[in-house]
């Protein structure tokens, strides 16, 4: 919530200070910068699982410097394409991406503290992140800095976060003992057999599995951004400013719950505890939403008094936004159950749904109402179809993950 909270209160005091000319632009990289840290949600997951089903902590910190490299070489090819098609300043296009590679260092660490359950440490890395992106930004913006010099800041106190992960982490034992279910726990005790070799941590991890679990989180990063980037080229500069305001109230709704996935998906990469999980995970996660929405809805009134009456035209629709937020939400819940069980052709679905809302949004939006609208219409259709096939999918392990595979 820390983390969550420092972020909102940048994208709101951006929008007040830069305001509706220049905000745009600002949102519009930072919903690139999301997009850009997706290989490091992939990898903190990947991880977290790897730990807990006996990889070694020094493998997995080779693992997390390798996608570190690779995600800085995509980053600077990506600099001149994104200035480009998003019309933006290139030296605020490249604080954006350059922070990618900081994100996955951090993301790396926060695997380590997840897996082995450290959710005490976990949650001080988090809060500290958040506060250390989102301080030197707000420094510079207050000082009268525009877009660039803030990524800029904001980029320095990624490195810094990265640094403090780092220390936060430590240096736990070699191997941490994964956390098995009943069976396997016996089968561990009695000898060298499948259990026993995942305890004793002899699972190698490449880029591959990263990569699998980068494709998932990416179709979910770019169903939650796509209208963000869209807005700026179908709408006029102060619509999609507006829109980018508005877009804060799915951001909460989305990131609100994000504890929920954190703490379960050590219980959902264990092949006996991982249905309950999900099905606890997808339950709170439906609560927490419509709870998200009421909220949006009664405190619309008081929105403008924060950004400015440059915004008001949008209060009626902040309770959609919510709605939209709540509801990938829950689609986070079901795509992060299907990474913890390897299971990531799911991801197929979202990445349908993702082609649907651009030609539709393309098509047909040209005001505020009409895009938040397809965003929410294409996010219920998709998080519905996938929540079904992750609640009635068998519980079995994959074919990557299965016995002999293991040992």
């Amino acid at each position: 919530m820390t983390a969550n909270v420092a972020g909102y209160l940048l994208q709101m005091l951006a929008s007040r200070w830069l305001g509706v000319a220049g905000y745009s632009e600002f949102a519009s990289l930072l919903a690139v910068q999301l997009l850009c840290a997706v290989p490091a949600l992939a990898l903190q997951n990947v991880v977290a699982r790897e730990l807990v089903r006996g990889a070694s902590v020094a493998t997995l910190r080779r693992l997390q410097w390798q996608c570190a490299v690779i995600v800085a070489v995509v980053a600077a090819v990506l600099v001149p394409v994104v200035t480009a098609v998003l019309n933006v300043d290139v030296l605020a296009c490249s604080a954006a991406l350059g922070a990618a590679p900081a994100l996955v260092l951090v993301s790396g660490e926060q695997g380590i503290l997840q897996g082995s359950r450290r959710f005490r440490a976990l949650a001080v890395v988090l809060g500290a992140a958040g506060v250390a992106r989102v301080v030197p930004a707000l420094v510079v913006l207050a000082a009268g800095g525009g877009t660039a010099p803030a990524l800029w800041a904001a980029a320095a106190g990624i490195v810094a976060a990265a640094a403090f992960a780092r220390a936060a982490a430590g240096s736990p034992p070699a191997r941490i003992r994964p956390v098995l279910g009943p069976a396997m726990e016996r089968l561990s005790d009695e000898g060298p057999s499948v259990g026993g070799a995942a305890a004793q941590g002899v699972r190698s991890v490449g880029v591959l599995p990263v990569l699998r679990a980068a494709q998932v989180q990416a179709a979910l990063m770019a169903l939650s951004s796509a209208d963000l980037i869209i807005a700026r080229i179908v709408l006029d500069e102060a619509d999609a400013s507006r829109y980018a305001l508005g877009a804060i109230a799915a951001k909460i709704a989305f990131w609100l719950p994000q504890a929920v996935g954190v703490v379960l998906y050590p219980r959902m990469a264990q092949p006996t505890h991982s249905a309950r999980a999900i099905r606890d995970a997808l339950a709170v996660l439906s609560g927490v939403g419509i709870v998200a929405v009421m909220g949006a809805a009664l405190l619309a009134p008081i929105a403008p008094l924060f950004a400015g009456q440059d915004y008001a035209p949008i209060q009626g629709l902040l309770w959609l936004f919510a709605l939209q937020g709540a509801i990938l939400a829950v689609l986070q819940g079901a795509l992060l159950s299907a990474i913890a069980v390897d299971r990531t052709a799911l991801a197929a679905v979202t990445w349908l749904g993702l082609a649907v809302e651009v030609v539709l949004m393309i098509g047909f939006a040209r005001s505020v109402p009409t895009l938040i609208t397809i965003a929410v219409s294409v996010a219920a259709a998709t998080t519905t179809l996938v929540a079904v096939i992750v609640v009635r999918t068998p519980d079995r392990p994959s074919t990557a993950e299965s016995p002999s595979a293991a040992g």
